[in-house]
């Protein structure tokens, strides 16, 4: 077993992890991964399970890279504020091999995430939302810093007296160097986002940056219906239905 957290008072959770997550009822994803709340020391935490990784991964996560676990605890301690504050992570082995990992983070009280404003066309504020989430990516990029998995689950968004709070999430593919022109507004495609939404966005990225704003949408716009095409023919493979 290999565990690290950034407090010895955490050490008693992660040593028992395996049990306090068994025991909540308090899931809030569950897919490949599963997602709960966990009630420890007064305090509200989120733990990620990872899926027991298959044969060739196992050796993988254990003789050649870090395991899921381990990069989203230490990418999410080089984010600083731009993540939920990371709390530790533990792996466990089983015949010498990877089988479970864990991460836990602090439970950051979001009100929605930015895919409900890019659905819902009537949500309140939605290009005020829209504006801020821009600039939000702005100071993302200006920290030399790269989701690569940027899409609409993994920006986490609380509304304030004073504006917006975002955080990101999903954290273990990542980047930290300094992102080119194209690669920042590359970085938007994921979002799913409609033309006219991403415009607004753009717009404000480019104000922000003192870019050319419709050099800048030509480039965002491409690599958004690049992106859409590409999951579209995926689908459409599989037979899925499509949506543009």
């Amino acid at each position: 077993m290999n565990m690290v957290s950034v407090d010895p008072k955490y050490t008693p959770l992660l040593q028992n992890i395996t049990s306090f997550f068994e025991a909540s009822s308090q899931s809030v994803h569950k897919a490949r991964n599963e997602l709960k709340v966990i009630d420890f020391d007064n305090e509200k935490l989120l733990v990620k399970s990872f899926k027991v990784p298959h044969l060739i991964n196992k050796i993988a996560y254990t003789f050649f890279r870090d395991s899921k676990a381990k990069k989203s605890y230490y990418n999410t301690l080089r984010l600083g504020q731009f993540a939920p504050e990371a709390i530790g992570y533990l792996e466990m082995k089983k015949h010498g091999l990877l089988e479970r990992s864990y991460f836990v983070s602090a439970r950051f009280a979001y009100d929605f995430t930015i895919r409900e404003p890019l659905l819902d066309s009537h949500f309140p504020d939605r290009e005020k939302i829209f504006r801020a989430f821009a600039l939000f990516t702005v100071q993302l990029h200006e920290a030399g810093i790269e989701h690569l998995d940027y899409s609409p689950g993994n920006i986490l968004i609380k509304a304030t007296e004073d504006g917006y709070i975002f955080k990101i999430v999903d954290v273990n593919r990542m980047k930290f160097k300094n992102l080119t022109t194209r690669e920042r507004l590359q970085n938007f495609s994921k979002l799913w986002a409609k033309d006219a939404d991403l415009k607004i966005m753009i717009d404000a990225y480019a104000d922000a940056t003192s870019l050319n704003r419709e050099e800048a949408w030509e480039i965002a716009r491409k690599a958004s219906q690049q992106h859409k095409d590409r999951k579209n023919f995926k689908k459409r493979l599989k037979g899925i239905p499509v949506v543009d």
